[in-house]
């Protein structure tokens, strides 16, 4: 007769093996039990190709032979309730192989861990936290993402602000610190570089070997939590990256976990990620599948994260990803689509959806994958939202550019439009651009020190003015020259003693509050009817313009001038007769502009331009994104009848 322990697991271990359990860690890794009126922990981890697993800890002086688990009911997992532990105690697994050698392995469903470079795992309650997010949570219900303000700070947790002594801000810390700054700046979300546990930290996160533990270098589990607790009653939404692409090779980690491949592929091809030295994930194999998915799952369920960032999917996809030919075998079809990667992702987010309604799933996807925001039932692969890194490899790649070679580019600034409304977008400017030589955003900006902060306040203005919710990493918003360090956090004595520095931190909030109170700039994202062309094919002057309009057919103009002169007698054609007002610009003197645009009021001529019969025609200050708003004709009487 089976014992209650099997009877309460054989349901889920079945879901497991057939890849349809989304909450394994309820099921493996270690958790509080009482055997006999004994308190203490039950062990269970899966290694198929194990002779034999022990659990060994400070607890028993790592003995492989002191507390041996038992095999279960489907002969691949193994078990062992162990009385009187405690929480953080320390433990690994002790493997012994098909071919009898001992490895020392790390939970792979552990929840805390030592902090590196120690890597044993930690053993941790989950429960018991007291949440006081339940408003902001149930408000989300209510919300329909697509049509919201998103406008996303990255931050890497490690390095946004240090302790004088260059010790990390903790969890807590941040929950202080971290949250007021964002709210004070006007940010609706937050992106967390992974915070799933990693070794190394010049991996910045994105070799994971915890997908069940946050980093231990800032706090527990529960501290975590308080962080985005404290987000959450700040009314500020929670996105952390995720990495379902690849594996490291640490001998305490996934890497051969039972002395052969098990999470990893076992097809020569798929095996490695050769550049990175890192293994891919197998996606043809369903405890796979149920372990990537329960980690994404549990991020949500145990952390309330508002969603993640799905890194490298790329990579993911394409079977002949930085390979050559001869190093890689088509599927089925002789294409290099990988078809289990492929069905992974739309179970995947299937996954989420079903348990979190809400979940925003972003796929940092870098190629022209087709319908990667679209639902599985047409052929996509069901997240709600793709970085648009055409967009963003375009505008670096013209605003580097000196601004006498720019019309050359033009087509660079326009381009996007052509496929805007094809995905769910976000315009990422990321943590990967501003690193390796590639210079700090203000840094790309050619000309003077006056010049490069116009640029990036002309930049900024265009981009949030652009279709598509919008991401930025953390020291563009008052202008960091230096490129981002992760030994370090950020430069904001800067912002607190440079005038031009301390101005562009105010622009930038600024400009983020006038986003969220201007449904124009995010209501209709996903069709022609928010976005109109006033000038697209102005290169001569470096000049686009456009009007954005929300769902009550409120208008805002939007001109961005990316000239290094003045735009001197500018004919901007406008569709209505009467007065334009300037409601914003970038070279305002408050933000350390010029303040050469001299009338903020303007009124119409009757002159053709741009295929408009009405133009306004002013002087456009050179490096400047201006917006309007129609103001009426004058020469009409409040009847709409024209005056005599």
């Amino acid at each position: 007769m089976q014992n209650q322990t099997e009877r309460d697991t054989d349901f889920p271990l079945y879901l497991y093996h057939h890849g349809g359990n989304d909450r394994i860690y309820e099921l493996y890794g270690a958790h509080p039990a009482e055997e006999n009126g004994r308190k203490g922990y039950v062990f269970r981890v899966w290694a198929p190709h194990a002779q034999q697993v022990s659990v060994v800890g400070d607890f028993n002086g790592w003995d492989s032979s002191a507390h041996v688990m038992a095999r279960m009911v489907d002969g691949e997992s193994f078990e062992l309730f162990i009385p009187d532990l405690k929480e953080y105690d320390i433990y690994k697994y002790a493997v012994r192989t098909a071919d009898g050698r001992e490895l020392l392995k790390a939970d792979p469903v552990g929840f805390h861990t030592e902090t590196p470079p120690a890597t044993a795992s930690k053993l941790y309650d989950l429960e018991g936290y007291r949440w006081e997010d339940k408003a902001y949570l149930a408000q989300l219900r209510d919300r329909n993402i697509f049509t919201s303000s998103m406008n996303i700070y990255e931050v890497n947790l490690l390095s946004w602000k240090r302790h004088a002594d260059g010790n990390f801000l903790s969890y807590r810390d941040l929950a202080t610190e971290l949250v007021s700054y964002v709210k004070e700046m006007g940010y609706t979300h937050v992106e967390f570089m992974p915070v799933t546990e990693y070794p190394y930290e010049g991996s910045w996160g994105y070799q994971v070997t915890g997908y069940f533990a946050t980093t231990s270098r800032l706090g527990t589990p529960k501290d975590f939590m308080y962080l985005v607790d404290s987000f959450h009653r700040a009314g500020i939404g929670v996105i952390v990256d995720w990495v379902p692409a690849h594996f490291p090779k640490d001998a305490h980690g996934l890497y051969e976990f039972d002395g052969e491949p098990l999470y990893e592929s076992s097809q020569w091809d798929r095996m490695e990620h050769k550049s990175w030295g890192t293994r891919r994930f197998d996606y043809g194999r369903n405890e796979v599948l149920a372990f990537l998915i329960s980690s994404a799952c549990f991020f949500f369920d145990k952390f309330h994260v508002d969603g993640l960032r799905v890194d490298a999917v790329a990579s993911m996809l394409y079977l002949d990803y930085d390979k050559r030919p001869g190093e890689w075998v088509p599927n089925i079809y002789g294409e290099n689509k990988n078809l289990e990667a492929i069905a992974f992702l739309r179970k995947l987010n299937e996954a989420v959806f079903k348990r979190f309604p809400y979940a925003l799933m972003i796929a940092e996807e870098s190629t022209a994958w087709g319908l990667v925001t679209k639902p599985a039932s047409v052929g996509g692969l069901g997240f709600n939202f793709k970085w648009n890194m055409g967009w963003m490899n375009d505008m670096l790649s013209y605003l580097t550019l000196n601004p006498f070679f720019r019309m050359g580019s033009h087509n660079k600034l326009t381009f996007s439009m052509m496929y805007a409304f094809s995905e769910n977008y976000v315009l990422p400017i990321s943590h990967d651009e501003v690193v390796h030589g590639k210079c700090s955003l203000i840094n790309k900006m050619p000309g003077t020190y006056e010049d490069k902060f116009a640029g990036v306040r002309a930049f900024l203005g265009y981009q949030m003015a652009h279709p598509g919710k919008k991401l930025n990493f953390m020291g563009y918003e008052f202008g960091q020259f230096k490129e981002w360090d992760y030994h370090e956090g950020l430069e904001f004595f800067l912002r607190d003693n440079y005038e031009l520095h301390g101005k562009l931190s105010v622009y930038v909030k600024e400009l983020n509050a006038f986003y969220k109170e201007t449904p124009a700039f995010y209501e209709i994202e996903d069709s022609w009817e928010g976005f109109e062309w006033l000038a697209a094919d102005d290169a001569d002057r470096n000049i686009v313009a456009f009007i954005r309009r929300d769902k009550r057919g409120n208008e805002v103009l939007c001109l961005t001038c990316f000239s290094g002169t003045d735009a001197d007698d500018y004919l901007f054609g406008v569709n209505k007769r009467g007065k334009y007002r300037v409601i914003f610009c970038s070279d305002d003197k408050k933000y350390g502009g010029t303040g050469s645009l001299r009338h903020k009021t303007l009124t119409t001529v009757k002159k053709s331009s741009h295929g408009k019969q009405y133009s306004l025609h002013f002087n456009v200050p050179k490096l400047t994104t201006l917006y309007l708003v129609y103001e009426g004709d004058p020469r009409e009487s409040a009847a709409g009848r024209p005056k005599k």
